[in-house]
């Protein structure tokens, strides 16, 4: 991993690394971009001393989506759009599928790409002057709609992409999409102590968690909670199980190093 990036910050504080998006003006997603972000989720998923990560944003924009002017440029082909096309997935699944949780800290609109980014996160926080739209429809792009469904009813996720609407930060509040809606100087720092709590337990059990969460969202109830006790198998044969199961009936607190 390297030290610095062209449309990235990084910052590691104890187990907790934050990744601010960093493209002036509004933060445009662009190959380079994507390129970028998917290579810093691998390298923190990868490292034992990050245990959770922060997603945010410079600027006053979170992210307003795919850079059109590139989109513009692409010759439909010569495999030029396949090739963008897939940087563009694994990007997106980078952060959703990284090993360590990722609470969004999201400041100022997320607007097409950059909702779906957003949307990737395990945990959302965002400021009250921010507005998620997936405007697709008006700029002849077709995408995101996955994301929508596993995040809203089937209505309004239709009604969002058929008429391109802003949705503000209090309205994701009221359908429990994000966790809160809060003064833009206070974002950041709720989810950053969210991270840092979640730093503070079993990144066994945390990892497990994440990777279950992910797995049986495609899943069919019975074959869900089937994986789900087979992961309960696999952490039971562990130390850290072993130790915590004792410490909860003796009622006392898990051993240092657990």
């Amino acid at each position: 991993m390297k030290t610095a990036y062209d449309t990235l910050e990084i910052s590691i504080d104890g187990h907790v690394a934050t990744v601010s998006l960093a493209r002036p003006p509004v933060n445009a997603q662009n190959r380079p971009s994507r390129i970028e972000l998917t290579e810093v989720f691998d390298a923190l998923g990868d490292r034992q001393d990050v245990r959770a990560i922060v997603l945010t944003n410079t600027g006053k924009v979170f992210s307003a989506g795919a850079d059109i002017k590139e989109r513009a440029g692409m010759a439909a082909e010569d495999g030029d759009y396949i090739l963008h096309n897939r940087i563009t997935r694994e990007y997106l699944y980078a952060v959703q599928d990284c090993a360590k949780p990722v609470i969004g800290a999201i400041r100022g609109p997320a607007i097409g790409a950059g909702f779906a980014l957003m949307m990737c996160c395990d945990i959302l926080y965002a400021s009250d002057d921010c507005f998620v739209q997936m405007p697709e429809v008006n700029v002849g792009l077709s995408g995101g709609m996955k994301f929508l469904t596993q995040h809203f009813g089937r209505s309004y996720a239709r009604f969002m992409y058929l008429t391109a609407a802003r949705v503000p930060a209090a309205e994701l509040y009221r359908l429990g999409v994000i966790q809160a809606a809060l003064p833009r100087e206070q974002v950041l720092e709720a989810a950053t102590t969210v991270a840092r709590d979640i730093a503070s337990r079993s990144p066994l059990a945390i990892q497990t968690a994440k990777r279950g969460f992910n797995v049986v969202q495609e899943m069919p109830d019975r074959d869900a909670y089937r994986y789900e006790q087979g992961l309960t198998i696999d952490l039971s044969r562990s130390k850290y199980a072993q130790e915590a199961q004792r410490a909860f009936v003796e009622k006392r607190d898990v051993a240092a190093g657990e």
